[in-house]
């Protein structure tokens, strides 16, 4: 194992790791604090999440010598975010995250229920997750309003890298944004103090809690999600690089990772898509055959890069909290455009497609269940309509 490491893998690892984690933390943080996290949990949560898609990584990478990139969910986490408290606050929220972790079990060891959950329609899920997405990303743009001072440099850093080099735009709003922290929020006295006293790991145990309106508005659409934004769309990463991975037990383990994760806060972890093409390119090596230890050493960074969960989120919280949301939601607007376009591409599907978006954004709570599982019902109703008619 050790001949086939590389320098080039080594770096495509470093950089993976910088990435993933740098562009979508704070969609994390704003998700956690969306179903009742205090700061010190949400931090606990980043922290176990961070840890446990490091470790699945590498469990994986070496396990089947090929470059399994595990990141946590992103889509999950912008979902959590306009979901709202549930009944019993955030241990109710933990309680779906166990549930959502044991359906990915299943989906990787039974096999019609895999098939199943690939059998949702692709128009209906990424509507779903355009409607779930669509409020976060109009934080950049409150910011702005909020503060231009503080709001608009971040955008336009954002606007500019973008442009020429899309991968490093939210790394660098987010560079921008502790420039901005930095030099341009009065901090209260003794602020830094308290800031070094969080260099510590975070960790915080939370008892699960199992209340229906949780289960069904959190656990039931965050599996949708993670499965149809990033674990599928995971295997065919490998796929489109020639990689011949067996989808049923990742599913498993990223499963088995994610219930491990989840008393501490974690939501999920997944296979990723983004950074997985970083791995499984050509950039990480030449040979297709050494590209896993791109993967194994961006697993050592998530984990390193989880221990200081604790200083990030307390840097974080020094700010006001739309500055942070807006970086969230320029890190999701990618996500948007994408699952907005899959959405609304096939003529056939537009119908249901746009009322499950219109039905998820309009962040509708009937019997205390959020609007996501709501426009999924909605959207899967309406499709069946449209078929039925068709026949006739």
């Amino acid at each position: 194992m050790l001949k086939d490491f590389s320098p080039q893998a080594a770096f495509m690892g470093v950089l993976v790791a910088f990435v993933g984690f740098a562009s979508s933390f704070a969609v994390v943080l704003q998700g956690l604090k969306g179903v009742g996290a205090t700061d010190y949990e949400a931090a606990s949560g980043l922290m176990a999440l961070s840890v446990a898609m490091g470790i699945c990584g590498i469990v994986l990478s070496v396990w089947t010598k090929l470059p399994v990139s595990v990141a946590w969910s992103t889509p999950g986490a912008a979902l959590m975010a306009t979901a709202g408290i549930p009944l019993g606050g955030f241990p109710a929220a933990v309680g779906a995250f166990l549930v959502c972790a044991a359906l990915i079990v299943l989906a990787g060891l039974i096999r019609p229920f895999g098939r199943a959950v690939a059998a949702i329609p692709a128009p209906i899920a990424n509507a779903m997750l355009a409607g779930v997405i669509l409020n976060l990303c109009f934080a950049p743009f409150k910011a702005v309003a909020f503060d231009a001072a503080l709001g608009l440099p971040i955008l336009v850093v954002w606007a500019v890298v973008a442009a020429f080099k899309r991968l490093y735009a939210v790394p660098a709003a987010l560079l921008t944004f502790v420039v901005v922290i930095v030099f341009g929020v009065d901090l209260p006295e003794g602020a830094m103090a308290s800031w070094a006293a969080s260099l510590a790991p975070p960790v915080e145990f939370v008892v699960p809690q199992f209340t229906l309106p949780a289960l069904i508005s959190i656990a039931l659409p965050l599996f949708i999600v993670t499965m149809a934004s990033q674990n599928i769309p995971g295997i065919a990463i490998l796929k489109v690089n020639k990689y011949e991975p067996n989808p049923g037990p990742m599913f498993a383990v990223t499963g088995l990772f994610s219930a491990l994760s989840a008393p501490f806060g974690g939501h999920a972890v997944n296979l990723a898509a983004i950074t997985a093409a970083m791995c499984a390119g050509e950039d990480a090596h030449a040979d297709p055959a050494r590209r896993y230890w791109a993967a194994i050493i961006a697993g050592i960074g998530y984990v390193l890069l989880g221990l200081a969960a604790g200083a990030v989120t307390g840097f974080v919280s020094l700010a006001p909290p739309i500055l942070i949301q807006s970086v969230a939601g320029l890190a999701l607007i990618g996500a948007f455009s994408g699952s907005s376009v899959a959405a609304f591409q096939v003529p056939e599907t537009r119908e249901a497609a746009a009322v499950t978006f219109l039905v998820t954004a309009s962040g509708i709570s009937i019997l205390g269940i959020s609007g996501a599982f709501w426009g999924l019902i909605a959207g899967v109703a309406m499709l069946g309509l449209v078929r039925i008619a068709r026949r006739g």
